[in-house]
């Protein structure tokens, strides 16, 4: 049934995961020879885990506009598939460094490193080619915005720009401001989230103060759940996050927890949720799984 038809946040999130990781399974390549080995590794690293939560809010904001499933879900594998990359990238020994992803080992260890750079390309262009595919939208107009938009929140001025900004936080540590933290995060995981929410408006040719209203969900929620992920840094186990937990305190990072402290963070993160949910109020009851996603981000383990 279409997600629209569930009322309960938990069982519409394992459906949304459900859905796009079918989706996404049919549009990674197959191959016998040759460049088998890359679509191994994008299968490896973008299959088989992860919430989904921004495939969900693609999804979630779809309904509200009432956007063909189609479309919808090739927009979701399509930042799935970006995210997918990004994270790829992030555990490289160049970055984060980081042996565990999802509970298994990262795509640089179960492969090698020049398979997981080649497999993190070819997912960011994955997505690129899913949104300018005429499946995904009837109006070149609306597939070229949805193009520029994930370009612009995945490159320098959105995730890229923030992951520059995070490998110099290991250097400012302590000395980095609050604002410069929280710039940080509206980068490298706030643009993402606000593509992913701001989507189905773009899919539905949404007049613009919806799409404002959904932004502004985004931008506010965007920073509660970067706040919740500093906090499972800390308080987190290797189990619950299928990663390894206190890099940051490790690597003497500045964070939102290391700010502002543990209980000073839960209740930005929850002032913020509350935002959140606040912005939804033009689509009234419509709106409730979205309401219920801003309660999931300040609550989850994970």
């Amino acid at each position: 049934m279409p997600l629209s038809s569930y009322r309960d946040f938990d069982a519409a999130l394992a459906y949304a995961a459900g859905a796009v990781e079918r989706t996404m399974d049919r549009l990674i390549p197959k191959a016998e020879s040759g460049e088998a080995r890359v679509f191994e590794a994008m299968r490896y690293s973008s299959l088989g885990g992860g919430k989904r939560l921004r495939a969900f809010f693609v999804l979630a904001s779809a309904t509200l506009f009432k956007v063909g499933a189609l479309p919808a879900m090739r927009t979701a594998s399509a930042i799935e598939f970006i995210h997918a990359y990004s994270l790829i990238h992030d555990d490289l020994p160049a970055m984060d460094d980081d042996d565990l992803r999802r509970g298994k080992p990262s795509c640089h260890k179960q492969f090698d490193e020049a398979t997981a750079i080649l497999a993190g390309d070819a997912l960011q262009a994955l997505a690129f080619e899913v949104l300018a595919h005429g499946d995904t939208h009837g109006d070149p107009g609306v597939r070229t915005l949805l193009v520029a938009e994930l370009a612009k929140a995945a490159g320098a001025q959105g995730m890229v720009g923030g992951q520059m900004l995070d490998l110099l936080a290991e250097t400012q540590g302590p000395d980095m401001s609050i604002g410069a933290i929280t710039r940080l995060q509206r980068l490298k995981t706030g643009a993402l989230i606000s593509f992913s929410c701001t989507a189905g408006a773009i899919l539905g040719k949404a007049a613009e103060p919806l799409r404002l209203a959904l932004s502004a969900y985004a931008h506010d929620l965007g920073l509660a759940f970067q706040i919740v992920d500093d906090l499972l840094d800390v308080e987190g186990t290797a189990e619950e996050l299928g990663k390894t937990p206190g890099k940051d305190i490790a690597a003497g990072k500045a964070t939102f927890v290391s700010i502002l402290g543990l209980e000073r963070a839960r209740a930005q993160a929850r002032l913020l949720a509350d935002q959140a949910a606040a912005h939804l109020e033009p689509f009234g009851p419509s709106a409730h799984l979205l309401k219920q996603a801003a309660e999931f981000v300040v609550s989850r383990r994970a």
